[in-house]
């Protein structure tokens, strides 16, 4: 089934699992387990162990199906979905099916922590793909380390994940397949500067995403020779925020060269639509995006001129870049199943997910203490460099070594968990599409 039913009966569906009639779900699963099984959490759960009733290996998934990054979240989630359905197909994980359990983070801190004590503490999964937000995934990371579970983010870029790895706060048990913004920062100054752009406003959302791309994009643009004119006082807005009149004119005040909106899309479309009643689109001061607007609905969105042309036509923004050995496969495969191209996010979570199962495979145990010892081993050379994910098991089952090329990139981890990437350049053609301009390269180190 390509797409989520929410019609379904709850009970029906609770009663269906419980009989093990589904393993693989694209949403929330209903535990099994009754509470009064779940482990005192002052104590590390036993994460995916191999003595549970599945026997196999739990995955659970924390992405947004809700709030403002649903738009990104639900085909995160059937990237992560389809990813399990393959695997099962050819053997599943340590000779059983993966069972997959999903919790909705909302895009909301709070429930990003409910969720992960649940999918930890209760669920007592091996490792968890999510969360999406940057400011989610701090909320939720604590607690997975704490219970020895494997947390592997598709779309978490603050820098703060990288400094906290370095002080030795996540003992390996954090990583992500999408680069941090340190490297967007970069990317972001090159373009800006490539633009033309010498005086740039910041307009952002005041969170751990929207705060890591400012401080890496000022000394980055500034070291071009770029200002920031409104750098001693920030156009920062707060994420629940509804009305954006204030922070659009004080981030367009001066008529700056360019805007930098680092914003989400149910909020980042507000914001421009803001822009437009105001007056300030479509004459000297230009709008540049990152990833977090990067959605083919974003047009839709912000909504369409007086003439019947689309706002964001020809606005511009950069986003990592899913240009990975496995990528054309991958889209090849997700256009096949959903029937639409894939997001910017959906490669990372498929590749995310497939660490996790090649890792457990690798162990030879479904406990995110022994999936955590072989993730480099399976992402890193040296081993025979592989895409199929299916054949990276066979593979590994045959007691070879493994170099798992992603469909989001070459997923080459470093000792914080972070992968390097290259950027690229999208704008929002004449009939709303995102499209591809260029390239930028980063690197790290």
């Amino acid at each position: 089934m390509n797409h989520l039913n929410l019609g379904i009966s709850h009970r029906f569906l609770s009663r269906f699992l419980c009989r093990g009639g589904a393993i693989a779900i694209l949403f929330t699963a209903v535990a099994c387990q009754p509470a009064a099984n779940a482990p005192d959490s002052s104590s590390p759960a036993t994460s995916g162990d191999p003595n549970s009733s599945s026997g196999g290996l739990k995955m659970g998934s924390l992405l947004p199906i809700t709030g403002d990054l649903a738009q990104y979240g639900k085909p995160m989630q059937d990237s992560v979905g389809f990813l399990v359905e393959t695997v099962n197909a050819c053997g599943g994980v340590l000779g059983k099916p993966i069972e997959l359990i999903s919790e909705d983070e909302e895009t909301d801190p709070s429930a990003g922590a409910a969720g992960m004590s649940k999918l930890a503490e209760v669920d007592r999964v091996g490792g968890v793909v999510g969360a999406a937000a940057s400011s989610v995934s701090s909320a939720a990371v604590d607690i997975a380390v704490r219970n020895q579970v494997v947390q592997i983010s598709p779309a978490s870029t603050s820098p703060v994940f990288t400094d906290r790895a370095k002080r030795g706060e996540f003992n390996g048990f954090w990583l992500r397949t999408a680069p941090p913004d340190t490297f967007q920062g970069d990317a972001l100054a090159k373009l800006v500067n490539q633009e033309g752009s010498k005086k740039v406003a910041i307009l952002a959302v005041n969170n751990d995403y929207g705060n890591g791309l400012i401080q890496s994009f000022i000394p980055a643009f500034k070291a071009l020779g770029g200002t920031i004119v409104n750098e001693s006082n920030l156009t920062r807005y707060a994420p629940k925020a509804t009305s954006f009149d204030s922070e659009v004119g004080a981030a367009f005040s001066g008529s700056p060269d360019a805007v930098l909106l680092i914003a989400y899309p149910e909020t980042g479309s507000v914001i421009l639509k803001a822009a437009q009643e105001q007056g300030l689109l479509g004459a000297k001061t230009k709008v540049i995006m990152t990833d977090g607007m990067k959605t083919d609905k974003l047009a839709a969105l912000v909504g369409s001129t007086a003439d019947g042309k689309y706002i964001t036509t020809g606005m511009i923004g950069t986003a990592p870049s899913a240009g990975g050995p496995g990528s054309k496969a991958f889209s090849d495969r997700y256009k096949a199943k959903f029937n639409r191209d894939p997001q910017v996010y959906d490669p990372n979570s498929w590749d995310a997910a497939a660490l996790l199962a090649l890792a457990a495979e690798a162990s030879k145990g479904s406990t995110g203490a022994l999936i955590k010892n072989k993730i480099s081993d399976v992402a890193n050379a040296p081993g025979e460099e592989v895409s199929d994910v299916c054949k990276a098991l066979a593979l590994i089952r045959d007691g070879k070594e493994i170099n798992y090329q992603g469909a989001s990139g070459t997923l080459d981890l470093d000792a914080q968990g972070d992968v390097v990437g290259s950027y690229n350049v999208w704008t929002v053609s004449d009939t709303g599409t995102i499209e591809v301009k260029s390239t930028i390269s980063v690197g790290g180190s």
